[in-house]
């Protein structure tokens, strides 16, 4: 099927009613969730995840693609007007976003954050349009071998580019295999890890061990932090750019575009490193760099439009590999395997609908987040004024009931408030858990490839040399562990993640 032709299938089937409303209401919730500091898309993703189970798989794909996107866009709103950063990708935002709102160009930083957002996930849904059929077509000639490097290159990132220490993010993606290894093993018939309990031979469900650690955990964090949160709002008066304001912002939003595009795509990246890298790059080639932290549009336009293209193309690899590049992504394969789908290059001709209406759908939510947070700044910024003890209640009970509707056992509720307890600790001594989430989705699989390419190859190990695509992702990812020795890397890396926090 051709692009235009599958941009036809998409098109119709986004714009079914029930499709059509469900990314209305993904991009909303998403906006909202961005909005509220500590409730991200990870944790609202993994919440809702067992509701989408009764849905059709399009249209709950699409659900929770808006919420991620979307709160891409809501995660600014707060950052500009309030200093307080509703995703961890808007932190950068904060720097000049909210001096401007000091300076009374709060409208004016919004819509560049709204437009910058706009663009970037217009021409990432182009990308994907384009790139995914040409890779879903490269990876129909790869074997065990390159799907198992790619997973290794995919663990190995996800470690280096996390934030906090690199032995803690090994440690975790360590811990995740290990999760992911519980159960019985479909070619020995072995009980693994389960202590002689019949609830764990059929393994851990990954959605209670997401709905743990970013739901409950999440919950129990902000408990703790709700008296630190302010509510001071800076006043908005004109939402649009002058004509100096769109001159200093044009080239950053499509500098910051082209970041977000590429880093998206790359395995571990994430939203996170392409608005840093971007705001970075406008510092660096800036002929008043002075400016920036003082209230410099380009500080807005640049990493917003980077973090929503990411947001867009990270899509890629989940969708034609069926490799997660983050724990969102690893989150998506989630809902699509308990559908029954299993993410691949297949995916294009075996769900030809599920995959184009998916993509539209994308544009379609964009362009309704444009109309959404510009009129509705009032309200999102009253949104986050909303005490915290009345919104917890509430969240525990939606995920105790989602968790156990999945295979109506009290067991796995009582699994997902062990793992809660699991996320706070994590959070309250600054381990990362996205590399843990990834290797429990990355490491069954890597299993299973290695196994395959060892029968295939007699028990012979240098079969994952033969290829020059497995040979040179495993070299890469051995460079990368190897950079990790480097005093130069690991500074740079310490001072980066600094920054971004």
């Amino acid at each position: 099927m051709d692009i235009f032709n599958g941009l036809l299938l998409g098109l119709s089937t986004a714009t079914t009613l029930t499709n059509f409303a469900y990314c209305f209401f993904g991009v909303f919730l998403g906006t909202a969730v961005g909005v509220l500091p500590g409730l991200g898309p990870i944790a609202t993703i993994s919440m809702l995840l067992p509701f989408t189970f009764g849905l059709p798989v399009d249209t709950g794909l699409i659900m929770l693609a808006g919420i991620f996107y979307g709160s891409q866009y809501g995660g600014s709103t707060t950052a500009i007007l309030m200093n307080i950063p509703g995703e961890a990708s808007s932190v950068v935002t904060t720097l000049d976003g909210h001096e401007m709102a000091k300076q009374g160009k709060a409208g004016r930083a919004l819509a560049a954050a709204a437009i910058g957002s706009f663009f970037a996930g217009t021409v990432g849904t182009l990308f994907i349009a384009v790139s995914a059929p040409l890779l879903a077509s490269l990876a129909l000639t790869f074997g065990p071998t390159e799907y198992f490097a790619l997973i290794v290159l995919g663990l190995v990132t996800s470690m280096v580019l996390t934030s906090g220490s690199l032995l803690t993010a090994f440690g975790m993606a360590l811990f995740g295999v290990v999760l992911g290894m519980i159960g019985t093993d479909v070619n020995s018939g072995a009980a693994r890890f389960t202590f002689d309990s019949v609830n764990l031979l059929d393994g851990l469900d990954f959605v209670v061990v997401a709905t743990g650690i970013f739901g409950l955990g999440d919950v129990l964090a902000n408990l703790e932090n709700e008296r630190s949160r302010t509510a001071t709002v800076a006043p908005v008066s004109s939402l649009f750019p002058t004509a100096d304001d769109w001159r200093r912002m044009t080239a950053p939003i499509l500098r910051g575009t082209g970041i977000g595009v590429l880093l998206g795509v790359l395995p571990g990246a994430g939203v996170l490193l392409a608005s840093f890298s971007a705001y970075a790059l406008e510092k660096k080639i800036s002929k008043h760099p002075e400016q920036f932290g003082k209230g410099a549009i380009e500080g807005v336009a640049a990493p917003e439009a980077a973090n929503n293209a990411a947001a867009q193309t990270c899509f890629i690899p989940m969708l034609t590999l069926g490799l997660p590049g983050t724990a969102t992504m690893a989150l998506m394969i989630g809902a699509l395997v308990v559908q029954g789908i299993q993410p691949g290059p297949e995916i294009l001709t075996q769900q030809p609908a599920l995959f184009w209406g998916l993509v539209v759908s994308m544009w379609l939510g964009n362009l309704m987040l444009l109309f959404l947070n510009l009129p509705l700044v009032g309200l999102w910024a009253k949104l986050i004024s909303v005490p915290y003890h009345f919104l917890f209640p509430v969240i525990c009970v939606f995920v105790a009931i989602g968790v156990y509707s999945i295979n109506n056992s009290v067991f796995d509720v009582y699994m997902m408030a062990l793992f809660g307890v699991l996320g706070y600790f994590f959070k309250k001594v600054g381990a990362e858990p996205a590399p843990l989430i990834l290797a429990m989705i990355l490491g069954p699989m890597a299993e299973e490839y290695l196994r395959r390419a060892l029968l295939i190859s007699h028990g012979d190990a240098t079969v994952f040399f033969s290829s020059p695509l497995s040979l040179g992702t495993l070299v890469v990812a051995f460079l990368l562990l190897l950079s990790i020795v480097s005093p130069r890397f690991r500074k740079v890396r310490e001072e980066g993640l600094q920054d971004a926090d």
